[in-house]
């Protein structure tokens, strides 16, 4: 078993259900998330769009932060979560610097690294994330990768617009995602319009395709 996630970015509503879903679950402090909902606004008004691309740990198969950690807190389970011990975290922050994602934050309150776990207390429990469950959408897709009946597997196998974020940093997610365009998974693909400030503005892609 193999277990990932799919976001189908078409669906996604950007309602925040399965971000503060996400907290409750997890106990997450007020300041810090495991899982959040990212923005994308595009175009000049008033020909503009919004769209919305949930964001959480990758679950690599070559997680950066397994292998720096120097005493095991990071760790892969059988079902290729990649899931964190609290108790044996020193809070040396190494992981949150080498995850290419920004997926990993420090506990204020134990001072010790977390971040989405797929929820692997409730995996256990033959139950499914809480992101998955609050969805009203369906949007978020969870599976075993290696069965190719599962609704993931279908996914990744028919549609052709399959994609993941930095693959160049060769870290083998197994986080993909279905929709949307190069502004939703890729930073650098959008510019800043000048006279705007961080909080309003309106961005647009730099190559020619979706927006303007």
């Amino acid at each position: 078993m193999k277990l990932g996630f799919l976001v189908d970015l078409d669906l996604c509503m950007g309602c925040k259900a399965c971000e503060v879903s996400c907290k409750v679950e997890n106990e997450v402090p007020l300041s810090s998330w495991r899982l959040r909902v990212k923005y994308v606004d595009q175009g000049l008004f008033p020909d503009t769009s919004r769209t919305f691309t949930p964001l959480r740990c990758n679950h690599c198969e070559s997680a950066p932060c397994e292998r720096i950690c120097p005493v095991s807190a990071l760790h892969y389970l059988d079902n290729g979560i990649v899931n964190i011990d609290k108790d044996r975290c020193i809070g040396c922050a190494g992981c949150i610097m080498a995850c290419p994602y920004g997926a990993i934050y420090m506990d204020p309150e134990t001072n010790t690294a977390d971040k989405c776990t797929y929820c692997a207390h409730r995996i256990a429990s033959s139950m499914m994330p809480a992101c998955v469950v609050a969805c009203p959408v369906e949007a978020n897709i969870f599976g075993d990768l290696e069965d190719p009946m599962s609704n993931i597997s279908r996914y990744i196998s028919h549609d052709k617009r399959v994609q993941v974020r930095k693959p160049e940093k060769m870290t083998i997610p197994k986080h993909f995602y279905v929709g949307g365009g190069q502004a939703q998974l890729n930073p650098q693909a959008s510019l800043r319009e000048e006279g705007y400030s961080l909080f309003n503005n309106i961005t647009h892609l730099k190559h020619i395709g979706k927006g303007h």
